[in-house]
């Protein structure tokens, strides 16, 4: 999620200094007229450029060096751009100008929402749970029920499935393929069908059934509103849109829809990567985009931060193994005596945070540094300080840290016991006890490192205990009281991802896109947007499409405030008025990359 504990912070001004002198001197009045006058030129360069040359795909690095502007105090407008937090210009369709400006004011009708709430509407009703413990698909009839959704996105969207190649892919992933004129990569849109499951005891406090998907005039309720069925729809109506005014891609769009991202993701986005790398290749899209954060409002200004990256992860299963027996005659520790020694050595021990000047967080730190107008002052000069100053990133990395505990779950290895089990009776000996640490894996980390660390940590345990230690296959200690294990819990580790490039391209065409929907849109009122990376901490079904495009970035076009109570608890909403503005970001985006000349 976006860091919007910054929401919390007030801004600090700065405190007048006292005069020295009755007047500044002429060098000091003539500096700052230079810096003045650079300011006010390249802000003058940016609204020409905006508004006479869109194709901004070519320009030279060059342009995004605007140094004195950076200098001064104080945040900068979204306008004014910076070196710390690159901002391209909103991008607008040209060649299909009045193609996206009549669908603008077609998805501003009254008609077009109520399409859209109904759509949206038929889909939530449709309860697509998906479970931890789901069996493979043939095998497991709770899968069943993506029939039913099929049915009622065909019923929803007959253009699409008339114009369109449709693919199932392990029966129930969905590949639409929408054929372009011309041999340009093509790319991805994806979104998931599944949703998490409501839990039986807490449907008494929604306030509409979850699975009704009903409007309330404001609010469309259910399960899946928010995530990811909002995606999917919004998608989905502005294909159709498209096709409806009768326009065909000059490059190829590929709609993946998995339908298992809520639980582990391989039934679904696990086959769909396999089956689009065996048809187009690897890397063979120039682009993937998928659900991820939102538009987040920091002081008055609004802030868009899609996903360039996402942590690893590992669940690590220590299991104690001693010697049973009647607990009349205990020995001095139990198996789930030791294992809550080796459980406190754990959290005893937690892993330090790294505040890297090539981290996805540190760039993250400086927009937020260069554009949050509630950044506290001391701080934001520290920021531009640790570009360059290694003392000062060590200030900054202590300050954040401090400032918000959320920090330390972006800058580093995090680690939560969250299972344990152990014993069978009251009496008896347990001879067997176990607990799952969950880890999430830092950028600059790996599931290797994170392996050697809990290893090397408990050794001297195992030692002190007498245990052989087992470590994820590789006998480390030798002992005679009992033995204890080090294993991948489930087999799900997971490596962080990579990090998607934020040069011009693919980056620039996402972060133009959503600048020139935001700005135009009627309920903005002219207002601009900073656009700026993040680190998801959570994993998304992207971390099977790797393979596919270097280019992967996750964002859903809504504002935070446009959901009731959030995701994966009761009373999921959706705010209606916000569909439209989804819609008019797919179109745009679509349009956009329709037009580039990227690879």
């Amino acid at each position: 999620m976006a860091p919007t504990q910054f929401d919390s912070y007030r801004l600090i001004g700065e405190t007048a200094t006292p005069r020295k002198h009755q007047h500044e001197s002429g060098c000091v009045r003539l500096l700052l007229a230079i810096r003045v006058l650079l300011c006010s030129l390249v802000i003058i360069l940016l609204v020409l450029y905006k508004f006479y040359d869109p194709a901004f795909l070519h320009l030279p690095r060059s342009w995004l060096w605007l140094g004195p502007c950076n200098e001064l105090a104080g945040s900068l407008p979204p306008a004014v751009n910076s070196t710390t937090c690159p901002q391209w210009a909103a991008l607008h369709p040209t060649k299909n100008r009045r193609l996206s400006e009549d669908l603008d004011v077609a998805y501003s009708s009254e008609n077009f929402k109520q399409k859209a709430i109904q759509a949206l509407g038929d889909a939530v009703r449709v309860p697509t749970e998906s479970y931890d413990d789901n069996g493979p698909v043939g095998e497991d009839s709770r899968w069943d029920t993506f029939a039913e959704l099929h049915r009622v996105l065909e019923a929803s969207f007959p253009r699409i499935y008339e114009s369109l190649n449709v693919t199932k892919v392990n029966t129930y992933g969905l590949v639409f393929h929408w054929q372009g004129s011309t041999s340009a990569k093509p790319y991805i849109l994806a979104a998931h069908q599944d949703v998490v499951p409501v839990e039986g005891q807490t449907v008494e406090e929604w306030k509409h059934d979850p699975y009704s998907g009903y409007y309330d005039g404001t609010w469309i309720w259910g399960r899946g509103t928010c995530d990811d069925k909002g995606d999917l729809i919004q998608q989905l109506l502005a294909i159709d849109s498209l096709l409806k005014q009768g326009f065909s891609p000059a490059r190829t769009l590929i709609l993946s829809y998995g339908f298992d991202e809520e639980s582990k993701g391989i039934e679904g986005a696990g086959h769909l990567a396999r089956y689009l790398e065996e048809t187009y290749g690897r890397d063979s899209f120039a682009l993937l985009l998928d659900e991820g954060d939102t538009y987040t409002d920091m002081g008055g200004v609004v802030f868009a931060t899609p996903s360039i990256s996402e942590k690893g992860y590992l669940d690590v299963e220590i299991t104690l193994s001693t010697q049973g027996g009647h607990s009349s005659v205990p020995p001095p520790h139990t198996s789930i005596g030791l294992l809550s020694r080796f459980i406190a050595a754990v959290e005893d021990n937690p892993h330090r945070a790294s505040l890297s000047r090539t981290g996805t967080p540190f760039v993250t730190t400086q927009c937020l540094a260069a554009y949050n107008p509630v950044y506290p002052e001391d701080l934001r000069k520290l920021a531009r300080k640790a570009v360059t100053d290694d003392a000062a990133l060590k200030v900054l990395q202590e300050r954040l840290l401090a400032s918000d505990p959320s920090y330390k779950a972006l800058l580093g290895n995090t680690q939560a016991v969250d299972l344990i089990s152990g014993g069978v009776k009251v009496n008896a000996l347990p001879e067997r006890a176990s607990a799952v640490i969950n880890h999430r894996i830092a950028e600059h980390s790996s599931v290797g490192d994170l392996q050697q660390h809990i290893t090397e940590l408990l050794t001297p345990l195992a030692i002190k205990y007498d245990l052989a230690l087992v470590a994820f296959g590789n006998n480390v200690t030798c002992g005679g009281a009992g033995q204890v294990v080090l294993s991948d819990f489930l087999g799900t580790a997971l490596e962080p991802s990579p990090v998607t490039p934020t040069e011009y391209g693919p980056w620039a065409l996402l972060q133009g896109s959503i600048k020139a929907t935001f700005e135009s849109s009627p309920a903005r009122n002219g207002s601009e947007v900073v656009v700026i990376p993040y680190l998801s901490v959570g994993n998304t079904d992207t971390q099977f499409y790797w393979n596919l495009t270097k280019h992967i970035f996750r964002f859903t076009p809504s504002f935070d405030t446009d959901r009731y109570n959030g995701l994966h608890t009761v009373n999921e909403a959706f705010r209606a008025d916000g569909l439209n503005e989804g819609v008019r970001f797919y179109t745009k985006f679509i349009l956009n990359m329709d037009e580039s000349d990227l690879p």
